[in-house]
């Protein structure tokens, strides 16, 4: 196996600079795994590059649904609609730890986007074109049956419900697991890792980049046949780097979602309901908490960064209290929040950002240079493929090298070696009833099994190596247990790689990150040698992004 340990960053890009690489992908999120394994598994040497944390950008900031499209359904994209939701059955079958069906209700009032009508005969297209299982086929109900189900919804001119089935995701997981994956099969991957320039021949035919390390300052030449530009909002940053952006360009729209603890927002069904300017929002209970999103408007500020602002709060606050209110939800009872963007590609045509369609797009620059735009996380295997197998009819056509067809449609993802969906069940059971017996709560082994399927024997190995260490640290066992395998198997370096992207508390656990913070950073600080200005950054990182998750931006 290939390494993918923080430990070892220096071997990875000696890895990525002395072989001649097929394919060089730029961009870890999870466009970029998904495409790297694709590559990998077709048997041409890959490597990736990712300028932030793997996930760091909309990969870990998405709505966490792995979902069908209903809503595009509405835009008349009929062939979005039966690709993702075909698409879905797939990502859940390959990664049942991280991806879990939710029943989501559909509830319409007078006056509603949707009546009864419109959306039983959508739900019902709905089912056909994903390719919906028997099981999971919608179900209309009357509003006494939706009150029954979601007391909190309001109650006034309610007409009824409809009842169909999305699948929850941990979106940032989901990427690192693919990348894991991705490694497993022989990809050099590595974090913080900044395309700065490209390297051309005597044709002008990019044939490498010059990567610099954003942890130790050090410049990196990789060289490759192919290079796929996936990076999400940074496509456009990266196509101008090559002097190639020219045609169509990215339009980035933002997407704010709140948390609430579930004293303040006791929801107890999944709820997709549409507010009074006709957009259409999620309302999602998940570990203790209730999470509510999206916002949708076009978005021009620091791609990198960005932030929740007091207009999206309040529109968010505005939307709950249209749908649920008996609650009396305020700004006082966000524990915390995330923003995220959406590379959608520009049209013209399009009167709101809503309007423009998340399809996806392969642009090709005079240089080489392919750039995957576009997409969602539901789709990204089969853009994958599509990128792919552009670089494979290349190659053929320039070389006359032949490559298999994808393979990755059942190929489990690291962790999601369990028996797929059905065997998973008895898969936690065993592994439950293994970490008891190694001494952890019940609820911690649980944790640790749905959220590393069957990676967690090797938690479970670092729990039991490492409890005096992590006592002598001052650290709780498990914390510590997780903190130790997002080092060595997850190439984390930095604690906002650990507290975002490898646990996800800093969106719905953020007093865990609070009561851990300090020592988790003293720890990693001895264990990488950061200087005190290092240390005091990567602290500064955190504590910003704390104070964001629960402060708007004027």
């Amino acid at each position: 196996m290939t390494e993918f340990s923080s430990y070892k960053r220096a071997d990875i890009f000696n890895q990525l600079e002395n072989n001649s690489l097929d394919v060089l992908v730029i961009g870890g999120g999870i466009t970029g795994a998904g495409i790297s394994l694709d590559a990998v598994r077709r048997g041409m040497k890959t490597g990736l590059i990712e300028m932030q944390d793997f996930a760091a950008g909309t990969s870990s900031r998405s709505t966490k649904l792995v979902h069908g499209g209903l809503r595009y359904l509405q835009q008349f994209e009929v062939k979005m609609v039966a690709e993702v939701g075909k698409e879905r059955a797939i990502v859940y079958e390959n990664g049942p730890h991280v991806t879990t069906p939710e029943w989501m209700l559909l509830p319409f009032h007078k006056g509603s986007t949707l009546g009864p009508l419109t959306s039983n005969i959508g739900l019902r297209v709905y089912d056909f074109l994903a390719g919906v299982k028997k099981s999971e086929r919608r179900i209309m109900f009357k509003p006494e049956e939706v009150l029954k189900r979601e007391p909190l919804i309001k109650s006034k001119d309610l007409r009824g419900g409809g009842y169909y089935v999305e699948y929850k995701t941990d979106d940032a997981r989901l990427t690192i697991e693919v990348m894991k994956k991705a490694v497993e099969q022989g990809v050099h991957a590595v974090n913080y890792a900044k395309a700065v320039e490209f390297i051309y021949d005597n044709t002008n035919k990019a044939i490498g980049v010059v990567v610099e390390d954003q942890i130790s300052g050090e410049s990196h030449k990789i060289y490759a046949d192919k290079i796929i530009n996936a990076g999400g909002p940074w496509v456009d940053e990266v196509r101008e780097l090559d002097g190639s952006k020219n045609g169509k360009s990215l339009h980035l729209t933002k997407g704010v979602h709140l948390v609430f603890s579930n004293d303040a927002f006791p929801l107890q069904q999944a709820i997709y309901f549409d507010t009074p300017d006709g957009r259409m929002i999620f309302a999602i209970p998940r570990d203790g908490k209730t999470y509510v999103g999206t916002t949708d408007t076009t978005y021009e500020g620091d791609i990198a960064h960005p932030v929740m602002k007091e207009a999206d709060r309040d529109y968010l606050l505005k939307a709950i209290d249209y749908m649920f209110p008996s609650l009396n939800i305020s700004a006082d009872d966000i524990e915390s929040s995330w923003a995220g963007l959406r590379p959608l590609i520009a049209e013209e045509n399009a009167s709101s950002p809503s309007e423009i369609s998340r399809k996806d797009e392969i642009f090709i620059s005079d240089s080489g240079l392919i750039s995957m735009a576009g997409g969602k996380l539901t789709g990204y295997r089969k853009m994958a493929e599509q990128a792919v197998d552009t670089i494979v009819k290349q190659l053929k056509e320039e070389k006359g090298i032949l490559y298999t067809k994808s393979n990755t449609k059942h190929l489990p993802i690291s962790g999601g070696d369990v028996g797929g969906s059905e065997g998973f069940e008895k898969f936690k059971k065993q592994k439950i009833e293994k970490g008891i017996g190694l001494g952890l709560k019940e609820t911690d082994a649980a944790q640790l099994v749905s959220k590393y399927g069957s990676n967690v024997d090797d938690l479970y190995e670092i729990f039991q190596n490492k409890k005096e260490e992590a006592n002598t640290e001052n650290i709780d066992p498990v914390v510590f247990a997780q903190l130790n395998y997002a080092i060595e198997y997850e190439l984390a370096y930095k604690p906002v790689d650990f507290f975002v992207r490898r646990t996800g508390a800093l969106f719905f656990n953020i007093h865990w990150v609070e009561k851990h913070q300090e020592n988790v950073i003293n720890y990693l600080a001895k264990t990488f040698g950061w200087k005190a200005a290092q240390k005091e950054s990567y602290a500064a990182e955190l504590k910003q992004l704390l104070h964001e998750a629960v402060t708007p931006g004027k």
